[in-house]
């Protein structure tokens, strides 16, 4: 999973595919857009990292995070190999979320302050 976060404005974007060209990347607001990289945040890891357990043979993601207006954990995203799933949270929700049991599945979160963190199966 690959994103790009602006760091002007905060857009953030998925990479399908990344550009190949010399000095052509990815702009917005006229700067040069930054890769997101998974656990690299000096942020509480026990916050952010997703913890996973298996529960009826389904895999279930939570994350221990506030969920509140201004802080929380924007999205849970299965992925293993072509199959992804992203699940979305609102402020006030539980960070939890459940996937078809997978061998060599990642699980990636966002949280809206300390950015993308992930937890392999």
């Amino acid at each position: 999973m690959k994103l790009k976060k602006c760091m002007k404005c905060g857009a953030i974007i998925r990479v399908i595919e990344d550009c190949k060209c010399e000095e052509n990347e990815i702009m917005c607001c006229g700067e040069k857009m930054v890769d997101v990289i998974p656990n690299s945040t000096d942020a509480a890891v026990e916050k952010h990292v997703p913890e996973l357990s298996i529960v009826d043979n389904k895999l279930v993601a939570k994350v221990n995070h506030v969920m509140d207006e201004d802080h929380f954990i924007e999205w849970i995203c299965f992925k293993n190999g072509d199959l992804e799933k992203t699940i979305y949270f609102k402020p006030g929700k539980t960070a939890e979320a459940k996937f078809c049991r997978t061998e060599g599945t990642t699980v990636y979160a966002y949280c809206n302050k300390h950015g993308l963190w992930k937890k392999e199966m």
